[in-house]
C-alpha cells in the first residue's frame, strides 16, 4: 500500500519526503466525484440551458448568456489532487450527459479524470463500470457525492463515501483523507 503523511500547506506528501515523527497515511487508490452540486451549484439538465460556449470575457456561459460556474474550490482541489499523484473520476446520473461533458471540457478539467461514467441510472452500475476499468477495489475508492441516497447505495459496496452539503472543498477532502487513512490501520 502506498503510504503519504499529512503536509501543512494541503493534502499528503509521500514518505520519502517526511520527517520522523510525521503521521504516517495511506492512499485511497480512486477518488471519485458526482457533478451537480458537488462540482459545480446546479443541475446541468435543468437549472442552465446547454449547450455551453466560453464567453470573450473568459467566462463559461449557457446558450441564454447566463454564467455558469464551479464551486470556489473545485478547480484547486481536482488539480491538486491529481497533481499530487491521486487517480481521479466522476460517477453523475445526468441525463443531460453532452452538457456534463462541455463544461469538464470548457472548464480543462476533462484532462485529471482518468475514469467518467455519466449517464442518467443507479451510482451503483457506474462504480460497477469504475471497479472494471480501473482495477481498484470498492474499499481502496473514495466518493464525494451531494445525495444521501447515492451516498448509501455506493456505502454499501464498501466505498469510503462522503455526503457533499455545499460543494467540494479543500477542508473537506483533506479531513476525509484522514478518516479514510485512520480507516485503513
Amino acid at each position: 500500500m502506498t503510504v503519504y503523511v499529512a503536509n501543512k500547506n494541503f493534502y499528503l506528501e509521500s514518505v520519502e519526503g517526511a520527517k520522523s515523527g510525521q503521521r504516517v497515511m495511506a492512499k485511497p487508490k480512486l477518488i471519485v466525484f458526482d457533478l451537480d452540486y458537488t462540482l459545480w451549484p446546479f443541475w446541468v439538465d435543468t437549472h442552465v440551458c446547454p449547450p455551453f460556449r466560453k464567453h470573450e470575457s473568459g467566462e463559461i456561459v449557457d446558450s441564454t448568456g447566463e454564467k455558469v460556474q464551479l464551486y470556489k474550490d473545485t478547480v484547486d482541489v481536482v488539480t491538486s489532487l491529481h497533481g499530487q499523484g491521486f487517480t481521479l473520476g466522476v460517477a453523475s446520473r445526468t441525463g443531460e450527459v453532452a452538457g456534463a461533458n462541455q463544461l469538464l471540457t470548457l472548464y480543462n478539467l476533462n484532462q485529471f479524470f482518468s475514469h467518467k461514467e455519466i449517464y442518467p441510472g443507479s451510482k451503483v452500475t457506474h462504480f460497477h463500470r469504475l471497479q472494471a476499468a480501473s482495477g481498484v477495489k470498492f474499499t481502496e475508492m473514495m466518493f464525494f457525492d451531494d445525495e444521501s441516497r447515492n451516498i448509501l447505495d455506493v456505502g454499501r459496496l464498501g466505498v469510503h463515501c462522503v455526503l457533499v452539503k455545499s460543494g467540494v472543498t479543500h477542508r473537506l477532502v483533506s479531513e476525509e483523507l484522514r478518516k479514510f487513512s485512520a480507516a485503513q490501520h
